[in-house]
């Protein structure tokens, strides 16, 4: 299957397909705009990172030593737009376009020139929101919600902003309509949708809220752009606005964000864990309706960000109800994950580290989203370290880790090569201890009171805070390894054998397909050619 689509004719019949910088500007291959999607998730993973470490530098001890306190929260404002929307969200986009045609048997994506569109709009989108550091007035220093009135004082910025947030919804709403028309129309022959590999099933999922709940963002922020600059009163209260209902309308985007952020991870490890355990998935059925439960579940959750406004004391019980209910089935995600291991012949190559790491780390973001579904609790975790503990566990160890297992499952199938096993195993050691040694200790000081999203505090805080930014220069470090490894794969190395996990394989399954049960898959060994 995988071989098929190198022969496919070029998209516009030139007798030559385009070469250089040309092959790249004008792609219409699957192959070449999810490796571009790739690189530039990669690109602004490391930028989001640098923004990170100005953060955990500030803090390494109380007081200000290095950035002014505007100049701080800018950091934390920026740091949050370009990892959720420059490197997690286009990293998902880049290995859809890789994958979902291989693993359905499609010759490419449906609508290869808007897929070209959707991705070229994200360097100048960027360019844009980054170019707000050299603006009169700074970038914004809101946070990444956006709430007014906060992100109203702002001066050159603001338009820039919007706009460059418009632009990542129109990227992500084609991506996404290119993923449903793909899956929808262009499946091979005798591949009902049951029989899809999860990671597929998970993108239509999540290409389904993409589409849902951008246009939500959209609307939020050109109501506080007619509020900025045509004195509109929508969040405005001197006017008769509400600055709450901002709140509403982004958590309303906010929270299926979160969601569209970590289901391709849940496919990506629905693929892996089966390979290496050699086992079929247990359960793929009932993950794929797990997959779909989550999604619904989370457009009627977005309350709990809230829980602090005064809302109806109804309200806070619905919202605390609804968002413990989540936990069933990711429960059942977790059970079926963990069944599939049992009793398999497991080894542990670095895609099965990286996702048995998810598994534990990404419990742990699970247990304490728990905690802070507890109205009576919430009221106490509300605001300081330990909800930025909570998040991290969820987006780092979960979605970064499950990117990371994704590229080192797939690299050997996209390039021909075998990369460097220790130096990934070393990756992948360095980041699990670094990644804990950064957020676990955020919890505590949480638990204690520390506030988020400032530059100073109080002296009894020092003491986590400097181990906290000791972990964050080790996690950021160690992925100049990830970085190694993969140029060093991309430009050569030990040649790939025709079915990378060869040892792997459960009862002989071609390996992109491992994830339904045997009787699921069409393809079988023998048959590849």
């Amino acid at each position: 299957m995988a071989q098929a689509t190198d022969t496919l004719p070029h998209d516009d019949h030139h007798d030559q397909p385009d070469t250089g910088i040309k092959r790249w500007l004008f792609a219409t291959n699957h192959k070449d705009i999810g490796t571009m999607y790739l690189v530039f998730s990669l690109i602004m993973f490391f930028v989001g990172g640098a923004m990170a470490m100005v953060i955990r530098a500030e803090l390494f001890k109380p007081g200000l030593q290095l950035v002014d306190p505007m100049f701080f929260n800018q950091m934390t404002t920026l740091h949050a737009l370009v990892m959720i929307f420059g490197a997690v969200m286009p990293a998902f986009v880049g290995l859809a376009n890789w994958m979902i045609p291989l693993q359905i048997g499609a010759p490419d994506m449906a609508l290869p020139r808007m897929n070209n569109f959707s991705f070229w709009i994200l360097p100048f989108a960027f360019t844009l929101l980054l170019s707000t550091l050299l603006v009169p007035g700074g970038a914004p220093a809101g946070g990444w919600t956006l709430y007014p009135p906060l992100v109203l004082q702002g001066g050159d910025y603001f338009p820039m902003v919007i706009f460059a947030i418009h632009l990542m919804g129109i990227s992500s709403i084609m991506g996404a309509i290119n993923v449903i028309v793909t899956i929808m129309n262009m499946r091979a022959p005798g591949m009902d949708l049951l029989r899809m590999p999860l990671f597929c099933w998970s993108w239509l999922i999540t290409a389904y809220l993409l589409i849902a709940v951008m246009p939500v963002l959209a609307g939020a922020v050109t109501m506080l752009l007619t509020d900025h600059f045509f004195k509109t009163s929508f969040f405005n209260a001197a006017g008769g606005g509400d600055p709450v209902m901002f709140e509403h309308i982004f958590w309303f985007f906010g929270h299926p964000e979160v969601y569209i952020m970590i289901l391709p991870a849940f496919g990506i490890i629905s693929e892996i864990l089966p390979t290496f355990s050699r086992k079929p998935l247990f359960g793929a059925v009932s993950m794929v309706y797990a997959t779909a439960s989550i999604a619904f579940l989370s457009f009627i959750v977005w309350g709990h960000h809230m829980f602090v406004d005064g809302m109806p004391l109804a309200a806070q019980m619905f919202f605390m109800m609804s968002t413990m209910l989540i936990a069933v089935p990711t429960g059942v995600k977790v059970f079926n994950w963990t069944a599939t291991m049992w009793r398999g012949s497991l080894s542990f190559e670095p895609p099965m580290l990286f996702a048995i790491a998810f598994l534990f780390m990404f419990s742990i973001g699970g247990f304490s989203g728990v905690m802070l579904a507890l109205v009576p609790a919430d009221f106490q975790y509300q605001n300081t370290y330990f909800v930025v503990a909570h998040f991290h566990y969820v987006l780092v160890p979960g979605a970064i880790f499950a990117i990371m297992a994704a590229v080192y499952y797939w690299l050997p199938k996209w390039t021909g090569h075998m990369y460097n096993l220790t130096l990934a195993k070393t990756h992948f050691w360095l980041s699990t201890i670094f990644v804990n040694v950064l957020f676990f200790p955020q919890h505590f000081l949480g638990l204690a009171g520390m506030p988020r999203r400032v530059p100073d505090y109080a002296v009894q805080f020092s003491d986590w805070n400097m181990v906290s930014s000791i972990g964050a220069f080790g996690f950021g470090l160690s992925q100049v390894l990830f970085a190694i490894v993969v140029i060093q794969c991309i430009r050569g190395g030990q040649k790939a054998s025709s079915v990378v996990w060869g040892d792997a394989l459960p009862t002989g399954l071609e390996w992109t397909l491992s994830s339904p049960p045997p009787y699921h898959s069409f393809i079988t060994a023998p048959e590849i050619k």
